[in-house]
């Protein structure tokens, strides 16, 4: 087996195991999201840091944050992994699964965008053209439902923003999640203190059981991703990472049977629609940039 094809399969495992997150959390909906949040934070930094200790790297967590320039754009993606974090459990607790799949939809078309305003890449028409149709799908969606996906909006913006923040962070997957929920510990722990329920309930030790596999399910696919993302194509990485939303728009219409209007028909279907536009985009613009690396290296090779 190739690198290439373990990678593509690693990628396909971690984003089933993303999509598939909705059943896991839909089990504890009788918590309050921000206690699953607190939970899921601290079982993250236990098996993060059990990881990183492994393998002999935990002094570059401490590392990173004794810089005061890196602990302060931790501490924001901190804050924007957190945010992105609570409104997906918020979201699958209150029965807004569907809005949460169509959120990681949208947030490929989001991050073009921050990419163009924030850090000034250029952008194609064909890219211009599904950010055009995307904005057409979340504006028909609001005048047919009479109210703006703002969960789906949430969930795309606060992972468009932790992102922009990563792109400053020169650190690796696993180091920098690591930082960032050792970041976030103190507040969990705090809110667990004093705001926590205790979990409550007849099924206590079932319910802290599932909290404790927090921490492994949020950190196996981060790090099955990061292993493909270095033996995959990154076009081939930007289609098979929509195994996620399909997965959990599966979960939210078939299994949770929320409702599904023609409104969301007509938004979902742009949405695809606009996808497809972008990766088929995305795919030529790799294949041009590998041929002019290929005639480069030829046109060496002839001179030297």
């Amino acid at each position: 087996m190739t690198d290439g094809t373990k990678g593509a399969i690693a990628m396909v495992v971690a984003c089933t195991i993303w999509g598939l997150s909705p059943l896991f959390y839909a089990q504890l909906t009788m918590i309050a999201p921000l206690e699953v949040l607190a939970y899921r934070s601290l079982w993250s930094l236990v098996f993060f840091a059990g990881i990183l200790i492994f393998q002999g790297r935990i002094g570059l967590v401490f590392k990173a944050l004794g810089s005061p320039r890196q602990f302060a754009v931790i501490a924001l993606a901190a804050l924007g992994i957190a945010g992105n974090w609570f409104g997906f459990i918020f979201a699958i607790g209150h029965g807004y699964a569907v809005e949460a799949s169509l959120g990681y939809y949208i947030f490929p078309l989001l991050a073009v965008v921050l990419g163009r305003f924030v850090l000034g890449e250029a952008l194609r028409p064909a890219q211009w053209t599904a950010v055009g149709l995307a904005t057409v799908a979340v504006v028909a969606l609001t005048y047919g439902l009479g109210v703006a996906p703002w969960i789906a909006l949430y969930i795309a913006g606060t992972f468009g923003i932790y992102g922009i923040i990563k792109k400053r962070l020169d650190l690796g997957p696993v180091v920098s999640v690591t930082a960032e929920v050792l970041v976030l510990a103190p507040l969990a722990i705090g809110w667990i203190a004093f705001k926590g329920t205790g979990v409550g309930g007849g099924n206590d030790l079932w319910r802290h059981f599932l909290l404790m596999l927090s921490g492994p399910l949020t950190a196996s696919p981060l790090i099955l991703f990061a292993y493909a993302a270095r033996r995959v194509r990154l076009s081939t990485v930007g289609l098979i990472q929509y195994i996620n939303p399909t997965l959990q728009f599966f979960c939210a219409t078939v299994i949770f049977a929320e409702p599904f209007t023609g409104w969301h028909k007509l938004a979902f279907g742009l949405i695809w629609l606009a996808l497809a536009i972008y990766s088929a985009s995305a795919i030529r613009q790799e294949r041009a940039a590998r041929r002019v690396v290929s005639n480069a290296a030829t046109s060496g090779a002839i001179e030297i």
